[in-house]
């Protein structure tokens, strides 16, 4: 890192890492490595399945203290209770309005490429036993439910648990009450920011761990199911892969320039993360990771601190693209005609049920599950048909949910006047950073 002196501007430049010491680098080589060992070797894939589940664990672990120390902390910084409530009511009208443009293109896609037509399937033939207990997760996923699982046990149980609401939701009390009484707190504000040092240190250490998570995470999947379980459903998996990327470059990447930032750019910075959910396919695993980059990328700790937790329970762009998709392909399958109202019907029950799931254990299917629970025409033993290849479709399901929560949160934070454009613009570009962005950092080493 260089300063120079002779102008009046302090101009660092990062320290250049050689191609193997970056993460991204060891994240795709250790994906290589998985699905060779699952390919070539199966049983011995298979048996990589601790070291992927291992990492996700870990990962999950320090999750609730960093959703709990950055919204606490960022909603006590802003001393407004006005500002506090207009960022939540933005950023619910950006999920509401870009989760129901992921239904609509989901079932866009759907009726233009007929992935199920021509499959003939009856569905009396088909044994609904294998998705039983998806069933029992949409029937404990209505609306109250879901609502009543925010509130927590205790106080401080949240913070030993993984629903990510009911850590948000005791974040959010907790800022408001330091944020409202001010001096008297302030002792308890400078332990919480201290805290998030060794926190987000610990974040750190846990990602060098992610190729080994990957490897064991790919050679697992690949090893169980092999690839050649997807062939002969590979059209629906191609549709959907290739909507979801519709989505990301077309409509997240107009949004991206409306804004000012190039998507492509963004998916550059976030190359990490997005290798990182491809393997584990599990958007959770790159939560810390995202919420400290997004930061440094210039957005509002407050405003990312609210955004993103939020985001990954009701912003789920993936998962509702997916919904619409895979409903009407077991239609098509089942050679089951819906009709325009009926296809509206069943886009206005996966935008609640979509709520309802949000935050359980396998959301995608049971939401899926739970929308045609209220649909009679379309039979639910039809999600037997795509129970085999649902593995390779999460993967998909979790980038894009992880790209629109990202888009979501700058967009919310340019709304709001609560984003470092030239920040935001140094670090997408990776070019010389600009005076005093981390000062500390720059002073440390030179």
């Amino acid at each position: 890192m260089i300063i120079d002196k002779d102008s009046t501007a302090t101009i660092a430049y990062p320290r250049k890492l050689r191609f193997y010491q970056l993460l991204y680098f060891q994240v795709l080589f250790a994906i290589v490595c998985g699905i060779l060992l699952g390919h070539f070797y199966p049983h011995a894939g298979e048996l990589m399945k601790p070291m992927g589940d291992g990492f996700i664990q870990l990962i999950k672990m320090i999750i609730a203290p960093v959703i709990f120390i950055t919204v606490s902390t960022g909603i006590a910084s802003m001393r407004d209770m006005k500002k506090i409530g207009r960022v939540t009511g933005k950023a619910f009208c950006y999920f509401f309005s870009f989760s129901t443009i992921a239904l609509v293109v989901g079932l866009a896609a759907s009726n233009l490429v007929t992935p199920g037509k021509g499959l003939h399937i009856d569905p009396a033939s088909l044994d609904i036993s294998s998705v039983s207990e998806y069933l029992t997760g949409a029937k404990e996923s209505s609306i109250l439910n879901f609502i009543l699982n925010i509130i927590p046990q205790t106080l401080i149980s949240p913070l030993s648990g993984t629903n990510i609401l009911q850590v948000l939701f005791t974040a959010i009390l907790f800022g408001i009450g330091i944020s409202l009484t001010h001096e008297k707190s302030k002792p308890v504000l400078d332990f919480l920011l201290a805290l998030a040092h060794p926190i987000f240190k610990i974040v750190a250490i846990l990602m060098k761990l992610a190729p080994v998570g990957a490897f064991g995470a790919m050679a697992f999947t690949i090893g169980k199911y092999g690839v050649s379980s997807m062939t002969h459903l590979v059209l629906l998996v191609g549709t959907f892969y290739v909507t979801s990327a519709f989505f990301i470059v077309v409509i997240l990447g107009a949004v991206g320039y409306y804004n000012g930032f190039s998507i492509f750019k963004l998916l550059r910075y976030l190359k990490d993360e997005l290798l990182l959910v491809l393997a584990t396919s599990s958007s959770e695993s790159a939560l810390p990771s995202l919420i400290d980059k997004l930061e440094k990328a210039g957005c509002a700790k407050p405003v990312v601190g609210l955004v993103v937790p939020t985001g990954y329970s009701f912003n789920l762009d993936g998962t509702n693209i997916y919904m619409t998709l895979a409903a009407l392909f077991i239609a098509q399958a089942c050679d089951i005609n819906l009709a325009l109202e009926q296809q509206v019907l069943l886009l206005l029950v996966a935008m609640l049920s979509s709520k309802g799931a949000a935050g359980v254990s396998g959301a995608g299917f049971i939401t899926l599950a739970a929308t045609l629970v209220v649909v009679p025409e379309i039979p639910i033993a039809g999600m037997t048909l795509i129970l085999g290849i649902d593995k390779f479709m999460s993967e998909c399901r979790a980038l894009t949910n992880l790209v629109g929560n990202a888009v979501a949160t700058i967009v919310v934070s340019k709304w709001e006047n609560q984003l470092d454009v030239e920040q935001l613009a140094a670090k997408l570009d990776e070019r010389v950073v600009p005076v005093g962005y981390e000062l500390g950092e720059i002073i440390r080493k030179n």
